[in-house]
């Protein structure tokens, strides 16, 4: 479909432009052989497309009107003119009959804005199809065009209470911006940019809008078919000098044009490359013709508008080409014929020399350039309209595939093999102190928490000093200040996987499910699980629950924070956000757990029973704050949770204290504990400190580590802040603690309940597990000196109330959570 050549731009046999005969229209901008250029005549707009394609109402908290309002600047541009919105195509018409959209998007002369129309959310998880492009250009002029400016998008949240009187909507939305988000295109992205951008918001306002954003430079004003055309010769002569000349000497009229001319073709020329490479791509991924989208002149086809060379210029230049096309040329001032440019260091020490060019044919080459970008890009919306579903879903997954690489920024990543021999009490323990991360002699100085806070530190101090300046659009929460971003070191611990038989996804009978949900206790049916090899697996589809426990005197909605970014990598997943233990914690763990698996249970049996047919597999995880980590231990002991146990998919603890409190260094925080006991009676908090009864072997927590919890997930994935002064650190990563070397009473009993852990942990298994601890280290900078982050609460409470850690350790391993 794209075969390169040359009857639209080409070379007659004596080596000059060629002229097609389809249409002989004479462009604005065309000038004649010896005219003075007007450099007004390079004049370039810069054009950003906004596709906002869906608003899905993830977690907002008030019911009511909504309606996003969006603004386009330059980031220096406090001097410069805003982005106008040009055109908006509404590419789906919204039901104007329904009441949750009314009226329609408007356009705002005095600020420059585009609004979409306002539209009502009335429950969680609910989407509105806005199906709006709005196209905002912003002027450039001959100096900016080579600047090195970026260009930043305000997205404003209104919202209006619902109200009797519709005629006061607008008024009340204008007067009320419940949330700001910025986006940043960077310099490097203005040139051609096609891509998938989510929207969030902040917190306390949490929705997805399903963006899509392309970006071109274009030709200023109208373009029209140009009467000259060049030669692939002469364009690249032009390029050569505006990569490596100093000076440009127009020998045609005498005007001296700078190098900045010849970066306004050159910048056109990879416009124009990165949208024709863009739009070849998306037509052989989909399979779909485009010639009929383009709105070529009558006479030419879509292969001639396109011969113009498309491939990379060369820096490079054949000297038997240029002699030849030297001495075709009528110019007799031979003194200003040839120009000296200086090489640079990928063409060596050789100096590039090079015939001039006149006036003319560098205009030529910007309106002939500016003509095919137009119809280019015009082709482009179009293909996206028509196919935009296709579009939408190919740049999705290009994009989730780009966070891995572009967070990994905050990320210390590192693979460590899982040592082979037991932690033991005394001074063997040293050999062994911290598995998995230092297999050797510990030096007798070194302190593990001072060291992580450390290497996070540098890391951080590294991240401040960074230039990023790459082509992806930035959403300016995160970089912003990437500096004060939570830097996070993940540890991936390889599990051995026994070698048995062949390992696969099975096949779950809905009725089944139901029947072993109402046993209980009856062990499940070995008839559960289905050969891999029918063909019943091909339409077999995944249940996936997951079940989010709070902590300590904690609130249900505590981890929504988590649970929303559980939504955008898996929308299809059912959500529990356990109440049953709300005000309840201060009690036993063994009443709270039991309280938890009921909960569960019902949970799961009413969510199956709504469903119908057959399914894949069956997929339950866990997330637990706190000592929400140890209520859903031990629910998962329960009788009743006994027939989901195979279903056991990822565990994500969050900050817990799964040892208990052995070796807790922080004084103040015990001394809370002390005062916890004495005053409140706070049962769950002995079992803890291992207070609640005289011998440590029947205590609760080491009769918890006895009994496997941890084996049957597929995932398991240990959150811990060495701020955090609330849980101790070894005990959040169920890690050794160097003080129970020293501890000749409790230190061997601390010792076995770490190896019962470790082994559930690393038990063998038919299927790949995954094992993963994550140190996430805040910028406590703009907290100031305060009780919070003294006794360690900052930290423990920064889990709950940010999310960026969470996205960039699911976004980063998707696979676990999907």
């Amino acid at each position: 479909m794209f075969r390169r050549f040359r009857n639209f731009i080409g070379l007659n046999s004596k080596g000059a432009a060629a002229v097609t005969p389809t249409r002989r229209l004479i462009d604005a901008g065309s000038v004649h052989r010896g005219a003075a250029v007007n450099p007004g005549m390079f004049e370039l707009a810069q054009e950003v497309g906004v596709y906002i394609h869906r608003f899905h109402n993830l977690d907002l908290f008030q019911q009511g009107w909504y309606q996003i309002k969006i603004t386009m600047r330059w980031e220096d541009g406090e001097h410069r003119s805003p982005g106008t919105p040009a055109r908006v195509v509404q590419y789906e018409a919204p039901d104007l009959g329904s009441d949750d959209i009314y009226t329609i998007w408007r356009i705002s002369d005095i600020d420059h804005s585009f609004s979409t129309q306002p539209f009502r959310i009335k429950y969680a998880r609910q989407d509105v199809h806005l199906s709006v492009m709005i196209s905002f250009n912003l002027a450039l002029d001959l100096d900016e065009s080579s600047s090195a400016s970026a260009v930043i998008l305000k997205f404003e949240l209104h919202y209006a209470p619902i109200s009797e009187d519709i005629s006061e909507l607008q008024a009340s939305l204008d007067s009320s911006t419940a949330a700001v988000h910025e986006l940043r295109v960077p310099p490097k992205a203005l040139l051609g940019l096609h891509s998938y951008c989510p929207l969030h918001f902040d917190a306390f306002h949490a929705v997805l809008v399903d963006m899509s954003m392309h970006t071109v430079l274009l030709k200023a004003g109208t373009s029209v078919t140009p009467q000259k055309l060049i030669s692939d010769h002469q364009i690249n002569e032009i390029f050569a000098v505006a990569e490596y000349g100093e000076h440009y000497q127009a020998s045609g009229g005498g005007l001296s044009l700078g190098r900045t001319e010849l970066k306004c073709v050159k910048a056109l020329y990879d416009s124009r490359n990165i949208l024709l490479e863009e739009l070849e791509k998306l037509s052989k991924i989909f399979d779909y013709a485009i010639d009929d989208l383009v709105d070529v002149p009558s006479g030419m086809s879509w292969n001639q508008m396109i011969s113009y060379p498309s491939q990379r210029h060369s820096n490079t230049l054949d000297s038997g080409s240029m002699k030849e096309r030297n001495e075709g040329r009528q110019d007799e001032n031979e003194s200003n014929s040839l120009q000296n440019v200086s090489g640079r260091n990928d063409l060596g020490a050789n100096a590039v020399v090079m015939k001039s060019l006149s006036s003319e044919e560098l205009l030529d080459a910007f309106h002939c350039l500016g003509y095919q970008l137009s119809l280019i890009w015009n082709a482009f919306l179009k293909f996206h309209r028509m196919n935009r579903a296709k579009i939408v879903e190919y740049l999705r997954e290009v994009w989730s595939n780009d966070r891995r690489a572009e967070w990994s920024i905050w990320m210390i990543n590192s693979t460590v093999e899982t040592p082979s021999h037991k932690i033991k009490n005394g001074v063997e323990a040293s050999h062994y102190a911290v598995l998995g991360k230092v297999n050797v002699l510990r030096k007798a100085g070194d302190d593990p928490l001072q060291n992580v806070i450390s290497r996070a530190e540098l890391h951080r101090r590294t991240i401040a000093q960074m230039k990023i300046n790459n082509r992806s659009i930035q959403d300016m929460y995160i970089f912003g200040d990437p500096s004060h971003v939570p830097v996070i070191a993940v540890e991936q611990h390889k599990i051995k996987s026994l070698d048995k038989g062949v390992t696969g996804s099975l096949l779950i009978n809905n009725a089944e499910l139901k029947d072993n949900s109402d046993s209980h206790a009856r062990p499940v049916s070995k008839h559960v699980w289905k050969s891999v090899g029918t063909g019943r697996r091909r339409n077999g589809r995944q249940l996936s629950f997951v079940v989010f426990v709070h902590g300590f005197q904690g609130h249900h909605l505590d981890l929504r924070l988590v649970r929303n970014q559980w939504l955008l990598i898996d929308p299809g997943a059912e959500c529990l956000m356990s109440e049953v233990n709300e005000d309840r914690t201060t009690g036993d763990f063994r009443e709270m757990g039991e309280r938890l698996a009921e909960e569960v249970a019902r949970f799961l049996k009413k969510k199956m029973e709504a469903r119908s047919g057959t399914y894949k597999c069956v997929k339950l995880s866990f997330v637990g704050h706190s000592i929400g980590n140890l209520i859903l231990r031990s629910a998962i002991t329960e009788p009743v949770m006994e027939p989901y146990l195979k279903y056991l998919h990822t565990y994500m603890s969050i900050s817990g204290p799964h040892l208990g409190y052995l070796y807790s260094s922080n004084t103040l925080f015990n001394s809370g504990l002390w005062l916890l006991k004495k005053l409140k009676g706070a049962h769950c908090i002995h079992q803890l400190t291992f207070s609640d009864d005289a011998d440590m072997h029947n205590t609760f927590l080491y009769k918890l580590c006895k009994q496997k919890t941890l084996e049957n997930f597929k995932n398991i994935i240990l959150l811990s802040s060495p701020q955090d002064g609330y849980v101790p650190y070894h005990s959040a990563r169920i890690e050794f603690c160097q003080a129970a070397t020293s501890d000749s009473k409790r230190g061997s009993i601390f010792s076995e309940m770490l190896n019962s852990c470790l082994d559930q942990i690393n038990a063998p298994s038919i299927e790949p597990r995954t094992f993963m601890r994550c140190d996430v280290n805040f910028d406590t900078s703009t907290q100031g000196r305060s009780l919070n982050t003294i006794i360690g609460r900052a930290a423990h409470i920064e889990f709950l109330e940010t999310d960026v850690f969470a996205k960039f350790i699911m976004w980063s391993f998707t696979e676990l959570f999907t």
